[in-house]
């Protein structure tokens, strides 16, 4: 069955607004790394065995193997990076950080897809970030170079880099004609295998936690997050393009900020819906065509 642009859209904004909570239980006893890593191979390992029981191709050459392992690569540098940065920050400030992911999009497909870049989308992406600085006002305020806050920023937009690095591969590989359910598979299980090998190498320990909910938020960050957001999200991007395909990524940061607000004790201010406002009017002002 053939999802229509709205439900493509509708499905990871949804999905990803409540996945940043869910994160946090991700955190405690196993390295973010390895836990990036699982969750990889889980999301891998069923999406291969759904394609086998479909009798859906596998069959790549080397080299598509090798665009494909880029696209897993970039990801899983970027979830890892996601979690270290919600070790400083709470879940809902990640979320609204990850929503500058729309114009990395844009100027990035614009270098590297050749796609066109319009006065609206340079106008949308400072209101945007103006609106994300003034969320983090208080936090600014009291930054240093040695402020955990701080470290949770610089994580949290290399994290927008590296994703949006991987959009833009996504689209360049659907350009390619590469199918999006079996790069997706190969590129989680290409990625799932960076992480654990890289965490074995640096020294992280390679243990799993079985409490209920870390379990519990693995399956639903696997199956959710990474199969079925994950694959409705890059359909998106290969119909539309990178830019436009992160329109998803707007209502994420309301959904999260709202979650955030009931399980985080997470504040509103007056800053938060000020800059809350100027990003979704800069995505909107951006994206208007």
């Amino acid at each position: 069955m053939r999802l229509n642009h709205s439900i493509l859209l509708i499905i990871p904004a949804l999905i990803w607004g409540s996945t940043w909570l869910v994160i946090k239980f991700q955190l405690g006893v196993v390295d973010p790394m390895m836990s990036v890593g699982y969750r990889f191979f889980l999301a891998g390992f069923l999406l291969l065995g759904y394609c086998r029981l479909r009798n859906i191709p596998l069959s790549f050459t080397v080299k598509e193997h090798a665009f494909i392992a880029i696209q897993g690569l970039l990801f899983s540098t970027s979830y890892w990076l996601v979690y270290i940065s919600e070790i400083y920050l709470t879940s809902g400030l990640v979320a609204v950080g990850f929503s500058t992911l729309i114009f990395f999009n844009i100027f990035l497909a614009a270098i590297f897809l050749e796609q066109s870049v319009s006065s609206l989308v340079v106008l949308g992406a400072l209101f945007g970030l103006m609106g994300t600085a003034i969320i983090y006002k208080p936090e600014l305020n009291a930054l240093s170079f040695s402020d955990d806050s701080f470290k949770g920023l610089v994580y949290c937009f290399l994290g927008v880099l590296f994703a949006s690095s991987g959009n833009v591969m996504s689209a360049f590989n659907q350009q390619r004609k590469l199918p999006v359910i079996q790069t997706n598979a190969f590129g989680m299980f290409y990625g799932a295998i960076y992480m654990l090998i890289l965490g074995i190498i640096s020294g992280k320990s390679f243990v799993f936690d079985v409490s209920f909910s870390y379990v519990v938020s693995l399956f639903y960050l696997t199956i959710f997050g990474s199969i079925i957001a994950f694959t409705s999200y890059l359909t998106l991007i290969g119909r539309v393009g990178a830019g436009k395909g992160a329109y998803a990524i707007l209502s994420v940061p309301v959904v999260a900020i709202f979650l955030s607000v009931f399980f985080e004790e997470y504040a509103f201010t007056w800053y938060s819906v000020t800059g809350i406002s100027l990003i979704i009017g800069g995505n909107m002002m951006a994206l208007k065509k």
